[in-house]
């Protein structure tokens, strides 16, 4: 059973926030929670839907409250499509695309990952995993590290994982790069990057 704040979270924001929120038991939890809710009735707010929205967003990536504000605030300024460019920067963080590729089974772990110097770009060791990741660049398992539990039946964990079609993986070399820019499609997505912007725009 998951106890603590993450388990509110996912109360609150939906099981697919975290990985560990995506039981079976979590789900028929939900679905009883639901039946309760529709049955007292009652709409949540335009703010409150926003409000949801963006925590969403934000714990879905792992990121605090002033990175996501940024992340905003840098996508309306310098961008004609600020929903396109929103999901292209959290989606090429260093630790996001650790995690895309298969080389961790959560973004929790992939940042623990780029922090703790076991993973290269374009062959350096980098250790922020806010890092912007750019075309053609390629992150790699440092070689010391190859070795570790960490990394332990890593080809069939990618081979279950869905790795976008912007990634392209090298399991011999236990590496990838960025071959395009990430699209956004609402469809399959967990959060509505629309609300997002309206809820920063108030």
């Amino acid at each position: 059973m998951i106890s603590g704040p993450k388990y509110k979270i996912c109360k609150r924001l939906g099981g697919a926030v975290f990985e560990k929120c995506q039981t079976q038991k979590f789900s028929l939890s939900e679905a009883k929670a639901g039946k309760r809710k529709l049955k007292h009735g009652g709409q949540p707010s335009d703010y409150k839907r926003q409000l949801i929205e963006k925590q969403k967003m934000r714990f879905s990536y792992g990121i605090s409250e002033k990175q996501l504000s940024r992340y905003v605030e840098e996508s309306m300024e310098h961008s004609k499509d600020p929903v396109a460019a929103l999901v292209g920067r959290l989606e090429t963080r260093l630790d996001n695309v650790v995690y895309r590729l298969g080389l961790a089974k959560t973004r929790r772990l992939a940042r623990q990952l780029v922090s703790h110097g076991h993973i290269l770009l374009n062959n350096k060791r980098l250790t922020i995993p806010s890092h912007q990741v750019r075309m053609n660049d390629v992150v790699s398992v440092r070689e010391g590290s190859k070795s570790s539990p960490l990394f332990m039946n890593l080809v069939e964990r990618t081979e279950l994982a869905s790795i976008p079609t912007w990634l392209r993986i090298d399991l011999a070399a236990i590496s990838g790069q960025v071959i395009s820019n990430p699209e956004y499609t609402q469809a399959g997505s967990i959060f509505d990057p629309d609300q997002v912007f309206e809820y920063y725009s108030r």
